[in-house]
Protein backbone atom coordinates (compact mmCIF):
# COMPACT_ATOMS: atom_id res chain seq x y z
CA UNK A 1 0.00 0.00 0.00
CA UNK A 2 1.28 3.30 -1.34
CA UNK A 3 1.92 6.16 1.81
CA UNK A 4 -0.67 8.49 0.32
CA UNK A 5 -3.21 5.70 0.71
CA UNK A 6 -2.43 4.76 4.28
CA UNK A 7 -2.59 8.50 5.52
CA UNK A 8 -5.22 10.04 2.97
CA UNK A 9 -8.67 11.81 4.44
CA UNK A 10 -11.46 10.83 2.46
CA UNK A 11 -11.32 14.74 1.35
CA UNK A 12 -7.69 13.94 0.65
CA UNK A 13 -8.17 11.12 -1.09
CA UNK A 14 -10.60 12.52 -3.46
CA UNK A 15 -8.35 15.65 -4.22
CA UNK A 16 -5.56 13.08 -4.78
CA UNK A 17 -7.74 11.46 -7.56
CA UNK A 18 -8.41 14.93 -9.06
CA UNK A 19 -4.72 15.57 -9.41
CA UNK A 20 -4.25 12.39 -11.39
CA UNK A 21 -7.12 12.89 -13.48
CA UNK A 22 -6.40 16.21 -14.47
CA UNK A 23 -2.69 15.67 -15.47
CA UNK A 24 -3.82 12.47 -17.10
CA UNK A 25 -5.93 14.97 -19.45
CA UNK A 26 -3.65 18.28 -19.45
CA UNK A 27 0.06 17.17 -19.06
CA UNK A 28 1.69 19.53 -21.26
CA UNK A 29 3.57 17.15 -23.44
CA UNK A 30 6.63 17.21 -25.13
CA UNK A 31 8.11 21.26 -24.49
CA UNK A 32 8.85 22.69 -28.01
CA UNK A 33 12.46 24.25 -26.31
CA UNK A 34 15.52 22.47 -24.42
CA UNK A 35 14.50 23.43 -20.79
CA UNK A 36 17.04 23.86 -17.99
CA UNK A 37 17.74 21.13 -15.33
CA UNK A 38 16.02 24.11 -12.99
CA UNK A 39 14.42 26.89 -12.55
CA UNK A 40 17.20 29.13 -11.93
CA UNK A 41 18.67 28.47 -15.13
CA UNK A 42 16.02 29.32 -17.13
CA UNK A 43 17.34 32.06 -19.90
CA UNK A 44 15.29 33.07 -22.71
CA UNK A 45 11.45 33.79 -23.10
CA UNK A 46 10.53 30.91 -24.74
CA UNK A 47 11.91 28.44 -21.86
CA UNK A 48 10.04 30.93 -19.48
CA UNK A 49 6.38 31.10 -21.56
CA UNK A 50 6.27 27.25 -22.05
CA UNK A 51 6.65 26.90 -18.36
CA UNK A 52 5.00 30.07 -17.33
CA UNK A 53 1.61 28.67 -19.44
CA UNK A 54 2.33 25.04 -17.04
CA UNK A 55 2.14 26.32 -13.73
CA UNK A 56 -0.71 29.05 -14.84
CA UNK A 57 -2.56 25.76 -16.05
CA UNK A 58 -1.62 23.43 -12.75
CA UNK A 59 -2.61 26.65 -10.33
CA UNK A 60 -5.88 27.41 -12.09
CA UNK A 61 -6.52 22.92 -11.12
CA UNK A 62 -5.78 23.98 -7.79
CA UNK A 63 -2.71 22.35 -7.97
CA UNK A 64 -0.52 25.41 -6.92
CA UNK A 65 -0.88 27.05 -3.50
CA UNK A 66 -3.54 24.21 -2.51
CA UNK A 67 -2.91 25.28 1.50
CA UNK A 68 -2.56 29.10 1.42
CA UNK A 69 -5.89 30.66 2.03
CA UNK A 70 -8.28 31.42 -0.33
CA UNK A 71 -8.46 35.30 0.31
CA UNK A 72 -4.89 35.59 -1.12
CA UNK A 73 -5.52 32.79 -3.97
CA UNK A 74 -4.69 29.43 -2.26
CA UNK A 75 -7.20 26.16 -1.87
CA UNK A 76 -7.98 27.19 1.86
CA UNK A 77 -6.78 23.42 2.56
CA UNK A 78 -4.58 21.37 4.58
CA UNK A 79 -1.85 19.19 3.80
CA UNK A 80 -3.26 18.75 -0.01
CA UNK A 81 -0.24 20.75 -0.92
CA UNK A 82 2.23 17.32 -0.22
CA UNK A 83 -0.30 15.13 -2.54
CA UNK A 84 -0.27 17.35 -5.75
CA UNK A 85 3.70 17.55 -5.28
CA UNK A 86 3.28 13.61 -5.27
CA UNK A 87 0.97 13.29 -8.81
CA UNK A 88 2.71 16.06 -10.36
CA UNK A 89 5.99 14.60 -9.71
CA UNK A 90 4.64 11.26 -10.62
CA UNK A 91 3.36 12.44 -13.93
CA UNK A 92 6.32 13.49 -14.70
CA UNK A 93 5.32 16.83 -15.12
CA UNK A 94 7.93 20.22 -16.51
CA UNK A 95 9.11 22.21 -13.24
CA UNK A 96 7.82 25.47 -11.66
CA UNK A 97 9.48 28.35 -13.18
CA UNK A 98 8.61 30.69 -10.00
CA UNK A 99 10.89 29.04 -7.26
CA UNK A 100 11.79 31.55 -5.90
CA UNK A 101 8.35 32.43 -5.42
CA UNK A 102 7.00 29.45 -4.45
CA UNK A 103 9.44 28.51 -1.92
CA UNK A 104 10.73 31.93 -0.49
CA UNK A 105 9.02 34.93 -1.27
CA UNK A 106 5.36 33.57 -0.76
CA UNK A 107 5.62 32.15 2.63
CA UNK A 108 7.22 34.71 4.08
CA UNK A 109 4.76 37.36 2.68
CA UNK A 110 2.57 34.76 4.35
CA UNK A 111 3.53 35.05 7.82
CA UNK A 112 4.49 38.88 7.79
CA UNK A 113 2.83 40.85 5.29
CA UNK A 114 -0.50 42.69 6.05
CA UNK A 115 -3.77 40.72 4.68
CA UNK A 116 -3.71 43.47 1.79
CA UNK A 117 -0.59 42.96 0.49
CA UNK A 118 -0.65 39.37 0.82
CA UNK A 119 -4.05 39.49 -1.29
CA UNK A 120 -2.87 41.78 -3.44
CA UNK A 121 0.69 39.86 -4.49
CA UNK A 122 0.00 36.26 -4.02
CA UNK A 123 -2.33 35.32 -6.24
CA UNK A 124 0.01 36.17 -9.07
CA UNK A 125 2.79 35.06 -7.39
CA UNK A 126 0.94 31.52 -6.92
CA UNK A 127 -0.13 31.39 -10.58
CA UNK A 128 3.41 32.28 -12.03
CA UNK A 129 1.97 35.58 -13.96
CA UNK A 130 4.40 37.09 -11.93
CA UNK A 131 8.01 36.08 -11.08
CA UNK A 132 9.96 36.82 -8.17
CA UNK A 133 13.62 36.98 -7.19
CA UNK A 134 15.80 37.44 -3.90
CA UNK A 135 17.63 40.22 -3.07
CA UNK A 136 19.96 39.34 -0.07
CA UNK A 137 23.91 38.17 -1.49
CA UNK A 138 25.85 41.57 -1.93
CA UNK A 139 29.16 41.73 -3.33
CA UNK A 140 30.62 42.34 0.63
CA UNK A 141 28.06 40.53 2.30
CA UNK A 142 27.66 36.35 0.71
CA UNK A 143 27.48 33.88 3.74
CA UNK A 144 27.90 37.32 6.27
CA UNK A 145 24.14 38.20 5.22
CA UNK A 146 24.01 40.41 8.13
CA UNK A 147 26.48 42.78 6.73
CA UNK A 148 24.43 43.84 3.82
CA UNK A 149 24.89 47.54 2.90
CA UNK A 150 21.68 48.01 0.55
CA UNK A 151 20.39 51.12 2.24
CA UNK A 152 16.81 52.35 2.95
CA UNK A 153 16.86 56.38 3.40
CA UNK A 154 13.19 57.13 4.77
CA UNK A 155 11.52 60.30 2.72
CA UNK A 156 8.94 62.67 4.50
CA UNK A 157 5.84 61.43 2.80
CA UNK A 158 5.90 57.80 3.91
CA UNK A 159 8.40 56.22 1.64
CA UNK A 160 11.61 55.07 0.94
CA UNK A 161 14.59 55.25 -1.09
CA UNK A 162 16.68 52.10 -2.10
CA UNK A 163 20.29 52.63 -3.10
CA UNK A 164 22.76 49.64 -3.32
CA UNK A 165 23.76 46.32 -5.02
CA UNK A 166 22.58 42.63 -5.35
CA UNK A 167 23.99 39.86 -6.20
CA UNK A 168 23.94 36.21 -7.76
CA UNK A 169 20.37 37.16 -7.94
CA UNK A 170 18.69 33.99 -10.31
CA UNK A 171 15.74 35.11 -12.68
CA UNK A 172 16.13 38.77 -11.96
CA UNK A 173 15.55 39.03 -15.61
CA UNK A 174 12.28 37.85 -15.58
CA UNK A 175 11.34 39.35 -11.97
CA UNK A 176 8.55 41.68 -11.41
CA UNK A 177 8.97 41.31 -8.18
CA UNK A 178 12.19 41.47 -5.27
CA UNK A 179 12.34 39.93 -2.03
CA UNK A 180 15.08 42.04 -0.35
CA UNK A 181 16.90 42.63 3.08
CA UNK A 182 18.24 46.17 3.44
CA UNK A 183 19.43 48.50 6.07
CA UNK A 184 18.20 50.74 7.77
CA UNK A 185 20.13 51.88 10.55
CA UNK A 186 23.70 52.27 10.23
CA UNK A 187 24.08 51.29 13.81
CA UNK A 188 23.15 48.32 14.34
CA UNK A 189 24.43 44.79 12.27
CA UNK A 190 21.18 42.59 12.99
CA UNK A 191 18.70 45.25 14.69
CA UNK A 192 19.36 48.02 11.44
CA UNK A 193 18.17 45.50 8.93
CA UNK A 194 15.01 45.69 7.44
CA UNK A 195 12.41 43.97 4.86
CA UNK A 196 10.58 44.91 1.83
CA UNK A 197 9.13 43.92 -1.97
CA UNK A 198 9.85 45.89 -4.42
CA UNK A 199 9.15 46.10 -7.89
CA UNK A 200 11.67 44.91 -10.59
CA UNK A 201 10.11 44.67 -14.00
CA UNK A 202 8.00 48.24 -14.06
CA UNK A 203 11.24 50.14 -11.73
CA UNK A 204 13.83 48.59 -15.15
CA UNK A 205 15.59 52.43 -15.85
CA UNK A 206 13.84 54.25 -13.17
CA UNK A 207 15.83 53.36 -10.10
CA UNK A 208 16.40 49.66 -11.29
CA UNK A 209 18.94 48.03 -13.67
CA UNK A 210 19.06 44.29 -14.28
CA UNK A 211 22.42 42.89 -15.41
CA UNK A 212 23.34 39.08 -16.22
CA UNK A 213 25.77 37.32 -14.74
CA UNK A 214 27.32 34.66 -17.53
CA UNK A 215 28.05 31.59 -15.24
CA UNK A 216 30.48 28.87 -16.01
CA UNK A 217 28.02 26.51 -18.19
CA UNK A 218 27.34 29.34 -20.12
CA UNK A 219 23.85 30.20 -18.57
CA UNK A 220 22.48 33.05 -17.97
CA UNK A 221 20.25 32.53 -14.69
CA UNK A 222 22.26 34.71 -12.04
CA UNK A 223 22.38 38.70 -12.23
CA UNK A 224 23.44 41.41 -10.39
CA UNK A 225 20.79 44.34 -9.89
CA UNK A 226 21.69 47.78 -8.81
CA UNK A 227 19.70 50.34 -6.89
CA UNK A 228 19.71 54.04 -7.77
CA UNK A 229 17.17 56.02 -5.58
CA UNK A 230 14.58 53.43 -6.55
CA UNK A 231 11.30 54.46 -4.23
CA UNK A 232 9.40 52.45 -2.62
CA UNK A 233 5.99 52.89 -0.59
CA UNK A 234 5.71 52.00 3.47
CA UNK A 235 3.36 49.54 2.79
CA UNK A 236 5.69 47.14 1.24
CA UNK A 237 8.04 46.45 4.14
CA UNK A 238 7.43 43.40 6.05
CA UNK A 239 6.94 43.39 9.67
CA UNK A 240 8.12 45.79 11.48
CA UNK A 241 11.16 48.20 10.89
CA UNK A 242 13.90 46.76 12.54
CA UNK A 243 13.29 43.30 12.13
CA UNK A 244 14.23 42.29 8.35
CA UNK A 245 16.94 39.92 10.23
CA UNK A 246 13.87 38.02 12.02
CA UNK A 247 11.86 38.06 8.44
CA UNK A 248 14.49 36.98 6.50
CA UNK A 249 15.45 33.63 8.95
CA UNK A 250 11.59 33.03 7.85
CA UNK A 251 13.07 33.22 4.12
CA UNK A 252 15.71 30.96 4.83
CA UNK A 253 13.96 28.47 6.99
CA UNK A 254 11.98 27.83 4.07
CA UNK A 255 14.22 27.84 1.43
CA UNK A 256 16.15 25.26 3.37
CA UNK A 257 13.11 22.91 3.09
CA UNK A 258 12.68 23.40 7.09
CA UNK A 259 9.21 25.50 6.79
CA UNK A 260 6.14 24.23 8.56
CA UNK A 261 4.20 24.74 4.60
CA UNK A 262 4.72 22.25 1.22
CA UNK A 263 6.14 24.39 -1.30
CA UNK A 264 4.51 23.93 -4.42
CA UNK A 265 6.93 20.92 -6.73
CA UNK A 266 6.95 19.49 -9.70
CA UNK A 267 9.40 17.91 -12.24
CA UNK A 268 10.40 14.42 -13.77
CA UNK A 269 9.97 14.45 -16.73
CA UNK A 270 12.69 12.98 -19.01
CA UNK A 271 12.74 14.14 -22.91
CA UNK A 272 15.32 15.22 -25.18
CA UNK A 273 14.58 18.59 -23.67
CA UNK A 274 14.70 17.70 -19.88
CA UNK A 275 17.08 16.12 -17.55
CA UNK A 276 17.27 14.12 -13.97
CA UNK A 277 19.72 13.35 -11.92
CA UNK A 278 18.41 10.07 -10.23
CA UNK A 279 20.90 7.72 -9.26
CA UNK A 280 18.50 5.27 -11.14
CA UNK A 281 19.35 7.34 -14.61
CA UNK A 282 23.45 6.60 -13.53
CA UNK A 283 22.47 2.68 -13.19
CA UNK A 284 20.78 2.97 -17.13
CA UNK A 285 23.59 4.61 -17.96
CA UNK A 286 26.07 2.13 -16.50
CA UNK A 287 24.23 -0.84 -18.35
CA UNK A 288 24.12 1.04 -21.77
CA UNK A 289 27.45 2.22 -21.61
CA UNK A 290 30.40 -0.38 -23.08
CA UNK A 291 34.21 -0.45 -21.85
CA UNK A 292 36.12 -2.78 -22.83
CA UNK A 293 33.62 -4.92 -24.92
CA UNK A 294 31.28 -5.49 -21.17
CA UNK A 295 28.66 -2.94 -19.60
CA UNK A 296 30.32 -0.94 -17.14
CA UNK A 297 27.64 -2.07 -14.96
CA UNK A 298 29.74 -5.38 -15.24
CA UNK A 299 32.65 -3.68 -13.49
CA UNK A 300 32.73 -4.52 -10.08
CA UNK A 301 34.28 -1.31 -8.86
CA UNK A 302 31.85 0.53 -10.68
CA UNK A 303 29.00 -1.61 -9.72
CA UNK A 304 29.89 -0.77 -5.62
CA UNK A 305 30.30 2.89 -6.44
CA UNK A 306 26.74 2.97 -8.22
CA UNK A 307 25.60 0.94 -5.19
CA UNK A 308 27.07 3.32 -2.65
CA UNK A 309 25.20 6.24 -4.16
CA UNK A 310 21.88 4.07 -4.33
CA UNK A 311 22.00 3.26 -0.50
CA UNK A 312 22.50 7.33 0.19
CA UNK A 313 19.83 8.27 -2.21
CA UNK A 314 17.38 5.77 -0.72
CA UNK A 315 18.67 6.73 2.87
CA UNK A 316 17.50 10.06 2.39
CA UNK A 317 14.02 9.34 0.76
CA UNK A 318 13.42 7.29 3.63
CA UNK A 319 14.98 9.90 6.10
CA UNK A 320 12.56 12.52 4.62
CA UNK A 321 9.45 9.80 5.14
CA UNK A 322 10.61 9.48 8.60
CA UNK A 323 10.77 13.41 9.06
CA UNK A 324 6.94 13.92 8.64
CA UNK A 325 6.46 11.35 11.55
CA UNK A 326 6.73 13.39 14.92
CA UNK A 327 7.14 10.53 17.30
CA UNK A 328 10.00 9.09 14.85
CA UNK A 329 11.57 12.59 14.90
CA UNK A 330 13.69 13.72 18.36
CA UNK A 331 14.47 17.52 17.52
CA UNK A 332 12.16 19.25 15.03
CA UNK A 333 14.87 20.71 12.64
CA UNK A 334 16.93 17.74 12.68
CA UNK A 335 15.60 16.00 9.43
CA UNK A 336 14.64 19.23 7.71
CA UNK A 337 17.87 21.41 8.24
CA UNK A 338 19.97 18.12 7.09
CA UNK A 339 17.69 17.46 4.45
CA UNK A 340 19.95 20.63 2.04
CA UNK A 341 23.15 19.44 2.90
CA UNK A 342 22.21 15.84 2.02
CA UNK A 343 20.26 16.65 -1.09
CA UNK A 344 22.51 19.21 -2.41
CA UNK A 345 25.84 16.89 -2.42
CA UNK A 346 23.54 13.34 -3.46
CA UNK A 347 23.25 15.63 -6.47
CA UNK A 348 26.61 16.65 -7.21
CA UNK A 349 28.25 13.12 -6.43
CA UNK A 350 25.51 11.37 -8.48
CA UNK A 351 26.56 13.96 -11.65
CA UNK A 352 30.10 13.36 -10.95
CA UNK A 353 29.89 9.21 -10.57
CA UNK A 354 27.54 9.77 -13.97
CA UNK A 355 31.00 10.92 -15.46
CA UNK A 356 33.06 8.85 -14.56
CA UNK A 357 30.72 5.83 -15.84
CA UNK A 358 30.65 8.02 -19.16
CA UNK A 359 35.06 7.82 -19.33
CA UNK A 360 36.57 10.38 -22.26
CA UNK A 361 32.54 11.28 -22.73
CA UNK A 362 32.32 12.70 -19.51
CA UNK A 363 34.34 15.81 -20.69
CA UNK A 364 32.29 17.01 -23.76
CA UNK A 365 29.48 19.25 -23.17
CA UNK A 366 26.61 20.57 -24.67
CA UNK A 367 25.98 20.83 -28.38
CA UNK A 368 29.42 17.64 -28.97
CA UNK A 369 27.30 15.29 -30.49
CA UNK A 370 29.90 12.74 -29.27
CA UNK A 371 29.28 13.91 -25.58
CA UNK A 372 27.46 11.71 -22.58
CA UNK A 373 23.77 12.17 -22.64
CA UNK A 374 24.13 15.57 -24.80
CA UNK A 375 26.16 16.90 -22.42
CA UNK A 376 23.78 16.79 -19.90
CA UNK A 377 25.46 15.12 -16.74
CA UNK A 378 28.57 17.47 -17.39
CA UNK A 379 26.10 20.76 -17.10
CA UNK A 380 24.24 18.76 -13.99
CA UNK A 381 27.77 18.58 -12.35
CA UNK A 382 29.03 21.94 -13.01
CA UNK A 383 25.35 23.27 -11.80
CA UNK A 384 25.57 21.25 -8.65
CA UNK A 385 28.20 23.09 -7.16
CA UNK A 386 25.55 25.74 -6.88
CA UNK A 387 23.00 24.34 -4.87
CA UNK A 388 25.84 23.37 -2.58
CA UNK A 389 26.44 27.27 -1.70
CA UNK A 390 22.94 28.33 -2.36
CA UNK A 391 20.70 29.03 0.99
CA UNK A 392 23.86 28.58 2.87
CA UNK A 393 26.81 26.81 2.03
CA UNK A 394 27.04 23.15 3.55
CA UNK A 395 29.46 24.51 5.73
CA UNK A 396 27.36 26.65 7.24
CA UNK A 397 24.61 24.27 7.11
CA UNK A 398 26.80 21.84 9.55
CA UNK A 399 27.58 24.21 11.91
CA UNK A 400 23.64 25.45 11.99
CA UNK A 401 23.19 21.56 12.54
CA UNK A 402 26.19 21.01 15.23
CA UNK A 403 24.94 24.63 17.10
CA UNK A 404 21.40 24.64 16.95
CA UNK A 405 20.54 20.53 16.95
CA UNK A 406 23.37 18.63 18.37
CA UNK A 407 23.74 21.93 21.05
CA UNK A 408 27.66 21.86 20.21
CA UNK A 409 29.81 25.25 21.02
CA UNK A 410 29.38 28.07 18.55
CA UNK A 411 32.19 28.55 16.16
CA UNK A 412 34.90 30.97 16.26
Amino acid sequence: MSDGARVDTPEQAAFREHCRSWLAANHPGEPPVRLPQSAIEIMNSDQMDFLQAWQKSAYDAGLVGCDYPEFCGGGGHTNFQRIANDEMIRAKTPILPNVIGLGMAAPTILNHASDELKAELLPRLLSGEDIWCQGFSEPGAGSDLASVQTFAEPTDDGKWVINGHKVWTSLAHFASWMIILVRTDKSHKYDGLSYFVVPIKSALGKGVTVRPLIKMTGELGFNEVLFENLVVDDRMRLDELGKGWQVAMTTLLFERGAGNLDTPRAGGMTSKASFTTSVSAVVKLAKETMRGGKPVSDDPVMRDKIMQELVREEGFIQTSRRGRVPELTDHPMRIPLQGKVQVSELHQRTANLAMEVGGAKGSLYLGDDAALEGGQWTLGYMNSFGFTIAAGTSEVQRNILGERVLGLPKSK
